[in-house]
């Protein structure tokens, strides 16, 4: 198991990150909480990780923090959650606001995250209700302000839709949620967290 690993950004391409660790470039998902509080890429940069292994392939997680590593973990266990529904959902919502709707049988605010439908969003509550329940109890990492995009609005615009398609979503829908929802000044972290929401 890799449960950590430090090395340069040679990439950033959200939710995907190539990192560079002596001389290996690895491959990472992260969610968009972690991606945006990452360095510039030439930067060095430690991240928590949870390497999956399946049949057909073999992914590698990364997270800032270490309860965000534990969350998307909790989030495997649950009947019916495989990483890439666990990632869109901790792209989403930030981890203390989903910890919140569990613990208040929030359903509601919980179907409108996508992938999550009804019966989803119950599974979530019943099994993870006592996973979580001391999180509050302990400090939580709360991590830096997001890192704000450099560069034009085109390319904030083209990261956010391509993080959309990298979650799965079709190139004609991330390219109409985008667009639609886009005020002109909001960053690529929240362009992406709206579009999941608007095509839910």
């Amino acid at each position: 198991m890799i449960g950590l690993i430090r090395g340069t950004i040679l990439e950033k391409q959200p939710p995907q990150l190539v990192l560079d660790v002596q001389g290996v470039g690895y491959e990472i998902d992260a969610p968009m909480g972690t991606f945006y509080q990452l360095p510039d890429v030439g930067q060095p940069v430690s991240l928590f990780t949870h390497f999956s292994v399946r049949e057909d392939a073999h992914h590698l997680y990364g997270f800032y923090t270490r309860d965000e590593r534990s969350l998307f973990r909790s989030l495997l266990k649950v009947n019916g959650v495989g990483p890439r529904l666990a990632l869109t959902i901790l792209s989403s919502a930030a981890p203390e606001e989903f910890v919140r709707c569990v613990l208040n049988n929030d359903t509601v605010s919980l179907v409108r995250l996508p992938g999550i439908g009804k019966k989803t969003a119950e599974r979530l509550v019943i099994e993870m209700r006592d996973r979580l329940s001391d999180w509050y109890k302990a400090p939580v990492a709360k991590g830096a302000t997001p890192h704000q995009e450099q560069g034009s609005r085109h390319q904030i615009l083209q990261d956010a839709i391509s993080a959309l398609i990298s979650l799965g979503y079709k190139q004609q829908e991330a390219n109409r949620a985008v667009t639609k929802i886009d005020d002109g000044s909001a960053s690529s972290e929240e362009l992406i967290r709206r579009s999941l929401r608007e095509m839910t």
